[in-house]
Parts: C-alpha cells; sequence; structure tokens
C-alpha cells in the first residue's frame, strides 16, 4: 500500500479499491473556489482602499492581519470541535459569515468597519476549510493526495480570480462594486447545502475509517509537525510578500499603473493555481517528502535572483515560483493527517490555520519593513525564506507497506 494509504484505512476493506467521488471533490473545489475568490477581493483591492482612506502600508498590514487571526485562531478549534461533533451544514453558514463580509467590505466608510470586514471573512474560511477538507478526504476513494489536490486548485484558482475581477470591475467602478458579488456567495451557499447533505448522508451510514499506526513515537510526531510547521512559515510568509505587496513592488520599480500590476499579481496566482494540481497525485505515487524537497527548496535559485531581474524575467521568475511552492500545501497537509491519523480536522484546522496566521503576521511585519525600508527590500529579505526547505531532511518517510 502506498504512503497515502498507510495512516488510514477503510473498516473491512481496502482504501484503494474504494470509489474516488469526483462529483463531490469537484463540488467542494467549486465551493473553495467562490470562497478563496472572495477572500481575495480584499488584498486585491489594496490600492483602492489605500487612496480612498489614505492607509499606510502598515494600515494595509493591519487589514491583513485582522482577517489572517480571525481565521487562523478559530480553525483548529473548528477541526477539533468537529472531529468529535460532525457539523454537515456548518459550511453554508461559513460562507454566509463570508456574504456579511463582503457586503460590508462594499459600503464600509471607514477604516475601522474594513476590519470588521475582514474579520467576518477570516470567520467564514475558519469555517469553511477544516470541515472541507474532511469531505474532500471522505470522497477521496483513498486518494488522499489527489482529492487535496482537487480541493486545493479550486481555492488557488479563486485566489487567482480576485486580482483579475479587481481590475476588470472593481477598479474601474470603485468599491461599492464589491456587492456585486455576492452572487457568487449565493452560489456557493447553495452548492455547500447540498455537500452538506451528502456528508451527513455519510455520517449516519456510518462510513468511517479505522486508524492504523504509523509506527512512530509521539516524540518523532512532535519533531515532524514542528518541521512541517517551519515550512509552512517559510512558504506563507514569502506568499504574503507576494499577495499583499507584489502590485505596489511593480509600481514603485518599473512604474507600472494598478491594473497592469494587478495582471502580473494573476499571472503569478494562475501559475499556484496551476502547480497545486500536481504536488498531491505525485505525492500519492512517489512519496510526500520528495514533494516537500522539491517544492520549498526548488524555489530557492528563483527568489533570489527575482530582485534584480528587470521586467520581463519578473513575470517569467514569478511564475515559476508560483508553480513551484503551490505542490506544497496539498503534500504537507496529507503528510500532516497521516502523522495524526483520526484526527482530519483538528490537522486540516491547525494547517490552514497557521498558514493563514503566517500570511497575516508576514502582511503586518512587512508592511512595517517596506514602511521604514523600502518595498524593494522586502523581496530581497524573503528572497532567502525558501532555504529553510532543506529542515525537510529532518522528516520521517512515511512511506509503507502495511498488509
Amino acid at each position: 500500500m502506498s504512503e497515502s494509504n498507510s495512516a488510514v484505512a477503510t473498516a473491512g476493506g481496502n482504501p484503494a479499491r474504494e470509489r474516488t467521488g469526483f462529483n463531490v471533490l469537484g463540488a467542494i473545489s467549486f465551493s473553495h473556489f467562490i470562497n478563496d475568490m472572495i477572500q481575495s477581493l480584499i488584498l486585491a483591492i489594496y490600492p483602492l482602499l489605500k487612496s480612498n482612506f489614505h492607509l499606510s502600508f502598515t494600515q494595509i498590514g493591519l487589514i491583513t492581519l485582522t482577517y489572517q487571526i480571525t481565521a487562523s485562531l478559530l480553525q483548529p478549534m473548528v477541526g477539533m470541535y468537529t472531529d468529535k461533533h460532525p457539523q454537515p451544514y456548518s459550511l453554508p453558514f461559513g460562507m454566509t459569515c463570508s456574504l456579511a463580509g463582503l457586503l460590508t467590505l462594499a459600503f464600509a466608510p471607514n477604516f475601522g468597519m474594513l476590519l470588521v470586514a475582514a474579520a467576518l471573512m477570516g470567520t467564514g474560511s475558519s469555517i469553511f476549510h477544516p470541515e472541507s477538507s474532511r469531505v474532500a478526504r471522505l470522497a477521496s476513494g483513498g486518494k488522499h493526495g489527489l482529492a487535496q489536490s482537487v480541493f486545493q486548485v479550486g481555492g488557488n484558482a479563486g485566489s487567482a480570480m480576485g486580482p483579475l475581477l479587481a481590475a476588470l470591475i472593481i477598479i474601474p467602478n470603485g468599491q461599492h462594486s464589491v456587492a456585486l458579488f455576492s452572487l457568487a456567495a449565493l452560489i456557493g451557499i447553495g452548492v455547500l447545502w447540498q455537500i452538506g447533505g451528502w456528508y451527513k448522508h455519510q455520517h449516519r451510514s456510518g462510513a468511517k475509517r479505522a486508524v492504523v499506526d504509523n509506527g512512530l513515537s509521539k516524540r518523532q510526531v512532535a519533531w515532524a509537525m514542528a518541521v512541517l510547521m517551519a515550512l509552512v512559515f517559510s512558504k506563507y510568509f514569502y506568499l504574503a510578500s507576494i499577495n499583499s505587496y507584489f502590485t505596489f513592488y511593480l509600481m514603485k520599480r518599473f512604474q507600472l499603473p494598478v491594473q497592469s500590476a494587478q495582471l502580473h499579481l494573476f499571472v503569478f496566482l494562475f501559475a499556484v493555481a496551476a502547480g497545486t494540481i500536481l504536488g498531491g497525485p505525485i505525492g500519492d505515487r512517489i512519496g510526500r517528502k520528495r514533494v516537500i524537497w522539491f517544492s520549498i527548496l526548488g524555489a530557492a535559485p528563483f527568489t533570489l535572483a527575482l530582485p534584480y531581474v528587470g521586467l520581463a524575467w519578473t513575470g517569467v521568475l514569478t511564475f515559476i515560483i508560483g508553480f513551484i511552492l503551490a505542490s506544497a500545501f496539498s503534500a504537507i497537509l496529507v503528510y500532516a493527517q497521516e502523522l495524526l491519523p483520526g484526527r482530519v480536522g483538528m490537522v486540516s484546522g491547525l494547517f490552514f490555520g497557521f498558514a493563514f496566521g503566517m500570511g497575516g503576521i508576514g502582511a503586518g511585519v512587512l508592511g512595517k519593513l517596506a514602511d521604514a525600508q523600502g518595498i524593494e527590500f522586502v523581496y530581497r529579505l524573503c528572497a532567502f525564506l525558501p532555504l529553510l526547505g532543506l529542515l525537510t531532511v529532518f522528516l520521517p518517510d512515511l512511506r509503507k507497506r502495511v498488509s
């Protein structure tokens, strides 16, 4: 049995022989697309908000920090609770919170209400991600890496669409046009209600998994989790520099207009979406550890070169960086689920929450640095973060065969 099947097996059967529920995976991936598209809008319209409310880089960082911290603090608690008490219809409720945040963002009259909007959106994400990750695993048919990649690619594609839609719709029409995206949230609520019904049926029918020991001691598991957290830190701190400040970097260094800079951000986020689908299924075949090696450390040569090249090569390098980094999270998440079998919600909430938290802290810290040292200094400093991928050498190899 491959690594993806070593941690969890179906009671009375081989998970590799289960049927992968691609219709459910498609629906939850589509919902992830809508969720993350909505979430990304607040980041994508930073130049507009900065102009409308006369914000500093520090205040922009605080908006991101509010959003990310709200999500990161709640997600592990949501996951821990739902491990013991599944909540199938929490998914549409989470999307409803995001809808409320979207409308607040559209009509916010001041900086304080922008923070409220960010907090509502963060709450929506904190409810959505742990349970939707569990749904993906339930529908995986034993192909856990593939299922997480399908789930993740929806979210990354949604994140990529945010800047593009902002450039095409919100920037020309103003802050109030954010409310147009309420329709997408309502569609998401409807889809998630249907998924909640499927999830409820699975729970009632006793679709449970028998936990199989992975053979690691508690100390080994704790050490491996610490290494994974360090890798998530390196990935999401770097991504914070792109998601929150790349448009400002391009506008400052290459004198690009706002819409052109946002199109460059879209290219990066599109690369992230395109690369996401590879990490999970490749990890199913060759092991998560090898994928993690490549997806973190492999980006280092390109991040180190990025601050010193012209506009054309900046576009090429950011595409490569996004594509390589994208494969990391699915592999890390499934690896962590196999470290702690039977605790899918807690692990998913912990890692999604930690990732969001690192993104938020990164945005706040990097905003301060940008105000003090300039935006170009931020990219010269962050270029070294992928070198933390060297820590992957300390991860145990989970590729085992069980009878």
